[in-house]
């Protein structure tokens, strides 16, 4: 079973992600300081770390580093700073993603088996993914929207469940190339673009008029709720 440590000094906000979880298939256990987890990381080698960047006693970009020390366990930071350049930090110090808070377990678990996916260790069932009437389900791969089923074709649906996975952030068009289409570097903005446009037509909406698909002009694209 796939086993995830919390690492979070705010208990509602511990027990509801620990909760979430445990009810999504998860082994979960939880700590509220640095020590306790970089403990837990080195004793019970969790398959994934959750890491809250603001603890008591260790500051969280510098736990990154003593784990990395020990560990290539991944680790996702959970945290309310949402400044590019702590993001940058945690990333380069060897953190596999990013979520800013409030969150939902949703979009939390579906982060969760893209970063277990990356590393081939994803054993937890997947549960679809919900934003508005839009719903993405990775286990059967079918998408529907208001109940109808939508038609997609393979890099499409893989295009969906990526910004789907991160419903609500705007996710880079080399970070679409890169898990998409494997191309981090040297890949085709085109051949992105084609596929968003191709997108968009399924789901009814345009560049000019979005709905679901969001374009950040430079910068890449976000997926969110037409009544966000």
């Amino acid at each position: 079973m796939t086993s995830i440590l919390v690492v979070e000094d705010d208990e509602p906000i511990r027990r509801a992600v620990h909760r979430g979880l445990g009810d999504r298939g998860y082994a979960v256990a939880s700590v509220s300081t640095g020590l306790a987890a970089l403990e837990h990381v080195l004793a019970e080698s969790p398959t994934l770390v959750l890491l809250d960047l603001g603890l008591p006693d260790v500051g969280g970009l510098t736990l990154i580093s003593m784990i990395r020390a020990a560990s290539q366990v991944p680790i996702i930071v959970i945290t309310a700073q949402d400044d590019d350049p702590t993001m940058v930090k945690a990333l380069d110090d060897g953190a596999d993603d990013y979520i800013v808070k409030p969150f939902g377990t949703d979009q939390l678990a579906a982060r969760i088996r893209a970063v277990l996916r990356r590393g081939g260790r994803d054993t937890a069932p997947a549960e679809p993914i919900r934003v508005g009437d839009l719903s993405v389900d990775e286990r059967t791969r079918t998408v529907t929207l208001a109940g109808e089923p939508l038609e997609l074709a393979r890099k499409e649906f893989e295009l969906l469940l990526a910004l789907a996975a991160r419903a609500g952030d705007v996710v880079t068009k080399r970070e679409l190339l890169a898990e998409v289409w494997q191309e981090a570097y040297g890949g085709s903005d085109r051949t992105l673009d084609v596929h968003l446009s191709l997108l968009r037509r399924k789901l009814g909406e345009t560049a000019a008029a979005p709905r679901y698909l969001h374009s950040v002009r430079g910068v890449g694209v976000r997926l969110v709720s037409p009544d966000a």
